[in-house]
């Protein structure tokens, strides 16, 4: 398959760090309060720029595809290190602060942080009953806005105009006029990340959800809304109609037709007794049987799609497992 003009127009260049140590604290949290919006984070608060976090920098809810909704503390280190006794007094706080004890805490560093320094502060975030303490590096955080929020750095990094308050940034980062192709494709990959696109058919442990996921895709690609398998709206996408490289638009409208015949053969090979669900009374077993090769035949599907997507998406690297 040949890829299209789309990244025969992109330019050839240098990728170099971000020097996160350049921004001041409030540009820094402004960065990370723009990426989890941008991530699809939903009720996203920004205490940090109120002057009284509590040890709560920004609050938001991250959400999964799969498994529950994780409501998250996010901790901005702008500094050369993330001492330990910080970690705890940021999380002891956190825990203690009004809007109760939080299911996760994340900080995000500008330095680097080693494996070790990562499992003492999980161990503590263990001990006061935060079950996922996790920390992001300065190149993890880079690594995740290169790779979903690229136009975000680009705005920060050379100067362009970029609100700077938290109102102005969620109005900011809700609209899509300013976005290229490139960038506007980028975000499109976003609903393809996710267990019905990654996980062999024969392994599927939800089999009632993979229908629904694949509708959602189609439409998340056609009206730029993006939902979870059950029904809740994640955020807010360009569609594929505002993409205007017309070869581009069109392979992504193809890419649409191959995911409602995927969708078409789950549906018949459950009619006619390829696949059949567990026979027991538990409404929520995911046991199943496949005959006749039906998973063979969904998996090759998914692969061609995949392998679509990759072609019209730059980055795309959603694959088979």
């Amino acid at each position: 398959m040949k890829h299209l003009s789309i990244r025969a127009k992109m330019p050839i260049v240098t990728v170099r760090p971000i020097h996160f140590e350049d921004f001041d604290g409030h540009d820094f949290e402004r960065l990370v309060f723009a990426y989890l919006l941008w991530a699809g984070w939903r009720d996203v608060a920004w205490y940090g720029q109120t002057g009284s976090d509590l040890g709560r920098d920004i609050v938001g809810t991250e959400i999964f595809d799969g498994e529950p909704d994780r409501r998250t503390v996010v901790q901005c280190v702008n500094r050369a290190s993330l001492p330990l006794t910080k970690a705890k007094r940021d999380m002891k706080r956190a825990v203690a602060a009004p809007s109760g004890k939080p299911d996760a805490f994340l900080f995000v560093c500008r330095s680097n942080v080693s494996a070790g320094q990562r499992d003492k502060v999980k161990a503590e975030g263990k001990v006061l009953g935060i079950r996922y303490a996790n920390v992001w590096s300065g190149a993890e955080f880079e690594e995740q806005l290169r790779l979903r929020g690229e136009f975000l750095l680009k705005r920060m990094v050379e100067g362009i105009p970029f609100p700077d308050d938290g109102e102005g940034l969620r109005k900011f980062i809700s609209e899509f006029a300013e976005l290229s192709d490139v960038e506007a494709l980028a975000l499109l990959a976003l609903p393809f990340d996710r267990p019905a696109f990654w996980t062999p058919f024969a392994e599927e442990c939800r089999l009632f959800d993979f229908q629904e996921a694949i509708e959602n895709t189609i439409g998340a690609l056609n009206t730029g809304i993006w939902k979870s398998r059950d029904g809740r709206e994640i955020r807010r996408l360009p569609s594929l109609q505002q993409i205007a490289d017309p070869k581009a638009r069109g392979e992504l409208k193809a890419i649409v037709r191959d995911l409602d015949g995927l969708r078409r053969l789950f549906v018949r090979r459950r009619k006619d007794g390829s696949i059949i669900h567990c026979q027991c009374t538990d409404p929520h077993c995911g046991g199943f049987q496949i005959l006749n090769g039906a998973d063979r035949e969904l998996d090759d599907a998914r692969r061609v799609i995949l392998e679509r997507a990759r072609a019209v998406i730059p980055g795309f690297d959603v694959e088979m497992r």
